[in-house]
This record gives C-alpha cells, structure tokens and sequence, in this order.
C-alpha cells in the first residue's frame, strides 16, 4: 500500500529547514532524527518531554528545551540532507525500546514493544499482513459493508489469496464518509491516527480531516490495493442464512434494478457498523411538518437554509459540529437540547496542518510513525483511568478522584467560553459524570454560535412538532421553515434490517432478544463462520481510533480462515460457553465504568439499559485477545 509515498530527499537551505523547524512537534521528530541518523544522543535526559498528557503543547518542552532541541534538529537535519539516512543495521525492536521508554519516561513493557511495531510499522513493513496464502482454495467469503472495515477486510483477504466479494448498498466506498456529507463534518480523531497502519499518509490538509479528506483517502485506499472491481455497488443485503448440510451462507440480495438474487458464500463478514442507520425521534406530530426535514445524516443539499429560520433537534457529536456552519447563514436558528455535552477543548481542531510540520513528514524518515505514537499513546488508554467507577465515591456528578477532576477541567474550559453569558453556561454544563456520554472536541465554535443574536438554545422538552414549527411543554410555538434532526443513529440495533438465520434455523435478532452480545464483539454461537466488525462491545469512549479495533478485529478473523483452510475444516463456531463467560466480565466491568453506572441517556445502551456498544478496557488487551484465535474457543464442523 504506497499511500504513505516515498520520503523525499532533503534539498532545501539551511534557512529553510530552520523554518520549517518552527512547525515541528519536537517530541516526535526527535526521535525520528535518531532513529534516522543513528545518533541516539539526540535522546538526552535533558531534552526529554517532561508531560505525555493529551493537548499538552510540544509535551510540555520548555522554551529553553524547544530551542535546543531545534538547534540539534537542524544539524541532524543538514546530515540527513548531505549524507542521507544512515542504514538500518540495529534490530527495530531495541530502537523502538530506545525511543518509547525515552518519550514516556518510563520501561517498556515487553507486552507493548511487539504492538507498537504493529501499529507504527516503523520499519516501513506491513507487520500485520497474512503470513499465509489460500493457494487456490475453493472457499469464496462475502463481505457486507465497503465502509472503513469492510476496505480493511477486502485488502487482507485479497493479501491472503481468499476469493472474496464485498456487497455495498450504496454507489461508492467509504461508508460513513460517503454518507455524512452534512457542513462541518470532520473526524474527532487526530488524522494521522485515523488511519490505517500499513497506509500511513504524510499529507493529510488538517490535524483532524474533513469528510471529503477521509472519502479521498478510502477511495484512494481501495483503489491501490486493487480491491474495487471486487464490489458490487447498489446492492444490499436483505439476509443470510446458513445451510447445515452444506456448511454454506446463502446471501439474498436486493440488486441495484431493484431485483432479487442470490449468492453463496463459505464465509461472511459484516462490516455494516453500528452508526449507519439514522435514528429519527418518537416526537408527536412529527409527520406533520409541512416544510423540508431531514436527519444530519441524509442532508438535503437541495434545501437553501441561507435566509431561513431552522430549528435543530439534538445537539450530539453531528450538531456540534453542523450548526456552528448553518449559524453563519440562516436569518434564525432554534437549537433544541435534551442533554448537553462535555467538551475537550482542542484549539487547532479546525485548523490545517502547518507547512512547516508537513515538510517535515515528508522529508524526515519515520516522523510520522513516531507522530503517530504520541498520538496513540497520549489518547489511547490516557483518559481510561478517568472513566472508571470508585465504589466508595460519594458526589453525585462525578463516580471517582480522576473523573471529578476531569469534569472540574471541562467545567474551567465551559466557564471561560460562556464568561459574558452565563445564563448559557448554565444550560450548557452537563450534570453528569464525564465519559458517561462521548466527549466532543471544540475549539470554541460551538460557545461561539451559542452566543450568536440569530440563535437560541431552548433547554424545555419539546411537546410536539407542528405543521409549521415546534412547539415545547411551557406553550411556545416557534413557527421555522426547515427541521434538521441531529439525533443520532439506531446503534444498538446491530445488523438491522439485516435478517440473519444460523444453525438449526437460529435467528440472531432473536438470539439477541435486543441484547446483543458476541464473543470478542466478532463471532457468536450458532452462526458458524459469520464474524462481525465492530460488533457489539467493540466501540471505545475515551480511548483510540476505531481503525485500530478494525484492525485487530480483522486479524482475527484472518486466523480464523487460515484454521479452517490448513486443517481441512468446513466451518467453525463459538462455544456458548466461552461466549457466556466473555460477556459476563464485559457487562460486570462496563458497570464499573462511567458510561455503564450513569443514568444519563446514550447510544452506549440497548433498551434494556445494558451497554451494548462500549469496550471496558485499555486498547492492548484488546491486541492481544485478537493477535489469534484460540482453537478452543471453537467447535469445527
């Protein structure tokens, strides 16, 4: 996957680099220059960031520690430009000991090392790549989804040798990308993390990309790994179901002439994801509106807000970041609020990437990689511990020491947004525990549209939605031209509409009974050979991207197929009672967690209040649950 491109050689003067050098995140160039140079003095104790912490600005380096290390980058960079990289003679795993344990201060765990290699692919390597080939087996697998996933799987299956079809009910790849094009729509995730980690690109436009940048790059993904002419586009799947004499999936498809057909499969992977069915609320009078509505995630381009009055219902992840967008344009806009949300403050999350720091990615060997480990270590298991559960406890909107002082630094953040209007600071502070619900990103645009003359955050409940407005329980009605409904997706309802039937005519929805639940979030008893991507309780809050989790899932479900293909085996599927036992410890130390002991409402939760969507743990324990499967987690057929 050439994605990442080739480092460029470095030509430019000295005053050049010098300047380019003013754009650096020392605490990740550093060590690139080391590793690339060979000259690990550069790693002194006096240079080492002292604070690994989320947002903390060049790892909180001072002024006196960011000139040097500037001055000794430069050197090292007129080296590199005169003498090129020196050759790569030391074993990567002792350089990447070397340099984790001097940005963290503090021993590398021998747990980490192999998964840091993995993830940062430092050498340049695709270290997850299938170490085996079907060599022309007759075993076809059907993947639902070309979102992120179902690229991911697509890409490794076709390393592999698998034969494989990926079925796309709509007319492009890149699934969440494709279909949220709403104003504003961008990722919450640094961009060089959200990525995967053998197409590392060095060029991303923004610290967290927009929509049309991840489309490109999924595309682009797609594209180069060869995998396009292996979808069939505008064709969904209506059902699976398995055939118990011949250990097949047969898949019903709805085609794109609005026909029907069907195909067979030895294995299928659902990579349909959880946050793909708009979710529509159960307001009296909805239907009646006789002016454009829509939800965020179905925007109707067709509709002209300039000059409107628009109310927005919902105000999560979506509306955070649309209606600070629609704001600018429309004459009046109506924000109503059920819950209002934490916010991170993160100051560049709209800004472009500096010039300085991409003419460094592209001319410094492994910067991005080890860019990309401060990211993945400062927002991957950082604010876990803030998440969890003190029994002993005894405040009411926060659960523990780390989760009150969380909330007291989002608090301090919120204060001095809302410090000349504090009748919205008072709606906008939330009053439960943080992490309860996701928390978003901003770099003040939402405060900022808050306090704009032209719109109103309306905290009353909503009664019902009129034929020309909306209308709250106090009695107003407030007539507007146009409803946008920010109100989230049907996630616990994983895999709807899809109807899938296993063994002895089992029904997964039924299994579920609305709870559910899958062994590793991938595979489930009764429904052998069907693996799941970002199945249940594989989402995480406070901690990663989810194309780290894709991955490994993915990783798994490859040692699945290399079990059945080298020994001969038809099918395999999960014992119950490994399956029983997993889940038991998710649902116990999900209780333990903000999100499972709040009452506050979220996506988190089935009907029946079990968190059904959240992963409990740190990211590595996760790694090394999926680096295999375990044979006797497993019947075979």
């Amino acid at each position: 996957m050439p994605i990442a491109r080739d480092i460029e050689p470095i030509t430019a003067d000295d005053a050049t680099i010098a300047q380019a050098l003013e754009d650096a995140f020392l605490p990740g160039l550093l060590p690139a220059l080391a590793q690339a140079t060979g000259d690990f003095s550069l790693l002194s104790d006096e240079l080492r960031p002292p604070a690994m912490q989320p947002g903390v600005p060049q790892g909180g380096m001072s002024d006196q520690q960011q000139a040097k290390a500037r001055e000794l980058a430069l050197e090292a960079l007129k080296r590199l430009r005169d003498e090129g990289p020196s050759p790569q003679e030391r074993p990567i795993e002792d350089d990447v000991r070397r340099i984790v344990e001097w940005m963290t201060s503090s021993p590398a765990s021998d747990d980490y090392i192999p998964l840091l290699i993995e993830e940062l692919a430092p050498s340049g390597q695709d270290p997850r790549a299938p170490d085996w080939h079907a060599n022309g087996r007759d075993f076809k697998v059907a993947i639902i989804g070309a979102g992120m996933s179902g690229i991911l799987a697509g890409i490794r299956l076709n390393q592999a040798g698998v034969p494989f079809t990926i079925l796309e009910k709509n007319d492009g790849v890149g699934g969440t990308w494709l279909e949220n094009t709403y104003p504003g729509a961008r990722v919450d995730v640094p961009s060089a993390f959200y990525s995967y980690s053998f197409a590392q690109k060095i060029d991303w436009p923004h610290s967290f990309s927009t929509q049309q940048a991840l489309l490109d790059y999924f595309c682009e993904c797609a594209d180069e790994a060869g995998i396009r002419d292996k979808i069939r586009f505008n064709t969904e799947v209506e059902s699976v179901t398995f055939d118990d004499g011949t250990c097949t999936w047969s898949l019903a498809l709805r085609t794109p002439d609005g026909g029907h057909e069907t195909v067979e499969a030895q294995a299928v992977v659902s990579a349909v994801g959880q946050l793909n069915r708009p979710k529509l609320p159960d307001i009296p009078g909805r239907g009646t509106f006789e002016g454009p509505s829509f939800h965020s995630a179905q925007w109707d381009h067709d509709v002209d807000l300039a000059g409107k009055t628009v109310a927005v219902i919902g105000t999560g992840a979506s509306a955070a970041q649309f209606v600070p967008e629609i704001a600018q344009e429309v004459e009046q806009l109506y924000v109503f609020q059920r819950t209002p949300n934490w916010s991170f403050p993160v100051p560049n999350y709209h800004e472009e990437t500096p010039a300085g720091l991409q003419w460094l990615f592209r001319h410094v060997p492994h910067y991005l990689h080890w860019y990309r480990f401060w990211l993945f270590w400062t927002t991957s298991d950082g604010l876990l511990p803030a998440a969890m559960v003190d029994e002993n406890w005894d405040k009411k909107e926060s659960l523990s020491q780390e989760n009150d002082q969380l909330r007291m630094l989002l608090t301090m953040a919120m204060q001095g947004q809302y410090a000349d209007r504090p009748d919205l600071f008072e709606k906008a502070l939330p009053h439960y525990p943080p992490a309860a619900k996701r928390i978003l990103l901003d770099n003040g645009s939402w405060a900022e549209s808050m306090k704009r003359d032209n719109v109103e955050l309306i905290t009353e409940p909503i009664e019902e939605i009129t034929p020309d407005g909306v209308k709250t329980v106090d009695g107003t009605l407030r007539p507007v031209d146009a409803i946008i409904y920010g109100t989230g997706f049907t996630a616990s309802k994983f895999l709807s509409p899809m109807k899938v039937t296993g063994r002895d005519g089992a029904d997964l929805n039924e299994q579920w009974g609305g709870d559910a639940r899958a062994y590793l979030g991938i595979t489930v008893p009764n429904f052998p050979n069907f693996f799941m991507l970002y199945g249940p309780n594989t989402n995480i809050v406070v901690n990663g991207s989810i194309i780290y989790f894709s991955e490994c899932e993915v990783q798994y479900v490859l040692g699945c197929l290399k079990l059945l293909l080298q020994n001969g085996h038809r099918a395999m599927v999960c014992r119950q009672d490994v399956h029983d036992a997993y889940n038991e410890r998710i649902d116990s130390d999900n209780l333990l967690r903000a999100w499972g002991a709040s009452d506050v409402n979220s996506w988190y939760k089935s009907d029946s209040g079990r968190v059904a969507q959240n992963w409990p743990y740190n990211l590595i324990e996760y790694w090394q649950q999926t680096r295999e499967p375990d044979p006797a987690d497993y019947v075979f057929l």
